[in-house]
């Protein structure tokens, strides 16, 4: 059985890269969902997935039963869909604002500050250099 689920965790890691490796910022955001999902499902399948009573302690005890289920996992994994979600969340707005402005989502037709050059000098070293013998004048 968890050759199945490698399998199948690798084919969606697969499938999330290969979004992610596209030209369209749609499908990118797509990739890190899937790529965010096969994480929480590696995750999940390390902390042993199976028929295991909850993690739930009575009172006065200070130690879980032998054959209750790792909570850890479970705790990383709900944590990880929040991270991931308002990752996601975040790209998409930032792609709904670069659509609005520059009418595309293809990150090729996207190289307007690349045309205007770089911000700093020539060399970065001499103006560095310039600078600090100004400074001591």
């Amino acid at each position: 059985m968890s050759l199945i689920y490698a399998a199948s965790i690798a084919a969606i890691m697969a499938l999330g890269l290969y979004l992610l490796l596209s030209r369209h910022i749609l499908r990118i955001a797509y990739g890190v969902m899937l790529i965010s999902a096969t994480v929480n499902l590696v995750i999940f399948l390390a902390g042993r997935i199976g028929n295991n009573p909850p993690p739930v302690m009575s009172a006065g005890e200070t130690a879980l039963a032998a054959g209750s289920a790792n909570p850890l996992p479970q705790a990383l994994v709900l944590t990880a869909i929040v991270i991931g979600f308002s990752l996601v969340a975040f790209l998409v707005a930032l792609a709904l604002k670069t659509y609005q402005r520059t009418g595309t989502l293809d990150h090729r037709e996207l190289g307007d500050a690349e045309a205007l050059g770089s911000p700093y000098p020539a060399s970065r070293s001499d103006s560095v250099t310039t600078t600090a013998k100004e400074a001591r004048q």
